[in-house]
């Protein structure tokens, strides 16, 4: 009987954890190098060890990939990029946020790992820089309004549900090449804008949208209007 109710409880185990959601681990590979969502090794990282925050694997004696900034990943001393539930399986399909953002807006065929649950190939125009990319491993999907900066200027007092909406919302997410996102980082339009300056009006526009959309203060928005008003009249 005791190895019946043994067997039931693993049995429970492993199911709940195949339907654990890894968006929000952070991956210490077998080389040290901590890997969280703005990492473009992410994917790739099979054999790693998981931690909540980077700044705990940071602690255990990680280390940052090459050429990668801590700045838009967690620092700060109350914003944490785990505070967004990001990329999360709302149909429960397997594909997450990003992969099914993938799959959408791909303008040829997909193609999808052995698992079925990620796009590892497809065709995606960039619009931050107007290139064509085809492997899906050389492109981010960028939050139009940066999580740390909406942190800063209000989502901070939002409920975890509104949290978890505004980083899955596709109205704010862009499939962009991973040079341009590292190079956005968490900065506002005052601070970056796209190369391709033929988009430039259509990104403050679409940001500001997504402010209005998610009711941030008249002050914040004000701010984006009259960068709306000298890029767009140019």
């Amino acid at each position: 009987m005791n190895y019946v109710n043994t067997k039931i409880i693993s049995i429970i185990v492993l199911l709940l954890l195949s339907v654990i959601s890894y968006a929000d681990v952070v991956k210490k590979s077998s080389s040290g190098i901590c890997h969280d969502q703005q990492s473009p090794h992410y994917d790739r990282t099979k054999n790693f060890k998981a931690f909540d925050s980077l700044d705990k694997c940071l602690k255990s004696g990680g280390r940052l990939p090459a050429n990668f900034k801590k700045s838009e990943a967690s620092s700060g001393s109350s914003y944490s990029r785990n505070a967004f539930k990001h990329w999360i399986d709302e149909n429960k399909n397997c594909l997450n946020t990003r992969h099914e953002l993938l799959k959408s807006q791909s303008t040829g065929p997909v193609t999808l790992d052995e698992s079925g649950c990620r796009i590892i190939r497809g065709r995606w125009n960039d619009p931050y820089t107007g290139q064509i990319f085809y492997d899906g491993h050389k492109v981010d999907v960028d939050h139009l309004v940066p999580l740390k900066w909406a942190w800063k200027n209000g989502a901070n007092t939002w409920s975890n549900e509104k949290r978890r909406d505004f980083a899955n919302d596709e109205r704010n997410l862009f499939i962009v090449s991973a040079s341009a996102n590292r190079s956005k980082g968490a900065k506002d339009p005052a601070e970056w804008l796209p190369t391709n300056e033929k988009f430039h009006c259509q990104y403050v526009t679409r940001y500001l949208r997504v402010l209005t959309l998610y009711k941030f203060t008249d002050t914040v928005r004000d701010e984006i209007k009259k960068i709306r008003k000298n890029v767009c009249e140019k």
